[in-house]
């Protein structure tokens, strides 16, 4: 096990540079009730630097999720009766795969019964690097196999709760070993893991990065989702996933910071780190290596 203390920096971008330059995204978010989560990690992804963002939700609400960022691209997918995405969408969702740098998939889908066989299928599809959070972790849980021999990069940023549903440890086990865990499943499984938290710990088996920023303020629903899409981006411009992973949990606690800094922790939402993530990639742009 090796303690990475060193973060990655993204590269100067070239003057001959188009959008196709720095990423395809694919957010997978969303459905009735948590339309946010969607609109959060595509966000993030657009604020993360990713050249072209698309988020793929549920039909009956992608008017919102439409009308909430016009920088990113949308596109509707068949929803089951309680309007989250399951096998109905997984035609049109292979087809939205194919030609993106990497894939965003979880942050409020729900727990449709037939998600953790649609992932399978997803992990079966292409070889772009994936990264999951909140509900696609849920389905992963109940689909470990999938993981036996699987060739594509994934990034798993799961928060103690879902880590216990992964590894059928208690949360109170979690907490007490979290980087030993975390390292243990990244190891045998050949993923990197994020488990959230204070002092978000990042490990791909092998390296271990244990992250300092950050403050209670950001203990608020849809941060993980911000995340996710900060990640995703990263991954999109080229940082292999440990790198990518290590550098968004950094900046995006840098950016809790700055907002607790002018807004205080308790009035800090999630969608206050989109505001602060531009003054967190130039203050780490301009940081001494």
């Amino acid at each position: 096990m090796r303690i990475i203390d060193e973060l990655p920096r993204l590269g100067p971008r070239p003057v001959d540079a188009n959008k196709g330059t720095f990423g395809r995204v694919l957010v997978v978010a969303g459905s009735r009730g948590m339309s946010g989560a969607a609109v959060l990690c595509a966000s993030a992804a657009l604020r993360g630097g990713a050249g072209l963002v698309k988020v793929a939700v549920p039909q009956g609400i992608w008017p919102l999720v439409a009308a909430a960022n016009q920088c990113y691209l949308t596109a509707a997918l068949p929803g089951d009766g309680e309007g989250r995405l399951g096998k109905e969408a997984l035609p049109a969702l292979l087809e939205l795969l194919k030609g993106e740098t990497a894939t965003v998939l979880g942050p409020g889908l729900g727990q449709n019964p037939d998600l953790p066989d649609v992932l399978a299928e997803i992990l079966r599809a292409d070889a772009a690097p994936l990264i999951l959070d909140a509900d696609g972790l849920n389905a992963l849980a109940k689909r470990l196999d999938v993981l036996k021999g699987n060739k594509r990069p994934l990034v798993l940023t799961p928060h103690p709760g879902e880590f216990a549903r992964l590894t059928g440890a208690s949360i109170p086990e979690i907490q007490t070993h979290r980087q030993e865990s975390a390292v243990h499943f990244a190891e045998q499984h050949n993923v990197v893991v994020v488990l959230k938290g204070h002092g978000t710990v990042v490990t791909d088996g092998d390296r271990v990065y244990v992250n300092a920023t950050g403050n209670p303020g950001m203990a608020t629903g849809g941060t993980g989702d911000v995340l996710a899409g900060l990640i995703g981006a990263l991954v999109g411009q080229g940082l292999e996933p440990f790198a990518a992973a290590q550098l968004g949990v950094y900046l995006h606690g840098l950016a809790g910071d700055l907002a607790r800094d002018t807004l205080g922790e308790p009035s800090l939402v999630a969608s206050d780190l989109l505001d602060y993530l531009p003054e967190a990639f130039r203050q780490h742009a301009q940081a001494r290596p």
